[in-house]
């Protein structure tokens, strides 16, 4: 599997803060490809089910079905997504 280093940018007149994760660039561009599709999303800690409101290098937010609800699920911690 290829990872890549994401950085977040420094904040002007801040202390410098480097956030470092790794990045599965092929999970990324495929969330990417269904943002606004309705998913489930097995974590490993259960199933998520939802639409796909944004991807981001390292979590993926999901608005829930019935609510408003917003989920922010890190990437590392998907085990699979499968479209509905």
């Amino acid at each position: 599997m290829n990872y890549h280093l994401y950085q977040m940018p420094m904040i002007q007149n801040r202390q410098p803060i480097q956030y470092t994760t790794l990045v599965d660039p092929y999970v990324v561009e495929t969330l990417r490809m269904i943002i606004g599709q309705s998913v489930v999303i097995e974590t490993v800690r259960g199933n998520l089910q939802g639409i796909i409101a944004d991807v981001m290098p390292d979590h993926v937010v999901v608005r829930s079905y019935d609510s408003d609800t917003i989920f922010y699920v890190r990437i590392q911690q998907i085990v699979h997504v499968m479209p509905t």
